[in-house]
């Protein structure tokens, strides 16, 4: 994953015309490190689909704040600058559960992109 450290890259991988995965993790976070392992195949899964990028919620804490994260980690799905769909919650996240996030926001954002 392509890790952003500042609000304005934020904020231009969001503008991007692909699908773009947010993923707000901490260094501290056992559930954020439960999913390490295995988000490398995930983002080769979505290859060509989706683009995968990181957040330390502690880096960045007033955007975190801004974007309502609390429980981590937290997955935001962006095509264009618009909010796609999101899976925020504070409980740990398997890997068919990230998956379907995935296939889901693709859906979204194929659908948002027809009616465009």
């Amino acid at each position: 994953m392509i890790k952003l450290t500042t609000d304005v890259s934020f904020r231009e991988a969001m503008q991007a015309d692909e699908l773009t995965v947010i993923v707000f993790k901490t260094t501290w976070c056992k559930d954020c490190h439960y999913i390490e392992p295995f988000m490398p195949e995930l983002e080769q899964q979505y290859a060509g689909k989706a683009v995968f990028y990181e957040i330390d919620r502690d880096d960045l804490p007033d955007l975190s704040s801004e974007l309502n994260i609390l429980g981590i980690p937290s997955f935001l799905a962006f095509r264009k600058g618009q909010e796609v769909v999101r899976f925020v919650n504070k409980l740990r996240k398997s890997r068919e559960e990230i998956e379907q996030f995935v296939d889901r926001a693709l859906q979204v954002s194929d659908a948002l992109a027809e009616n465009q």
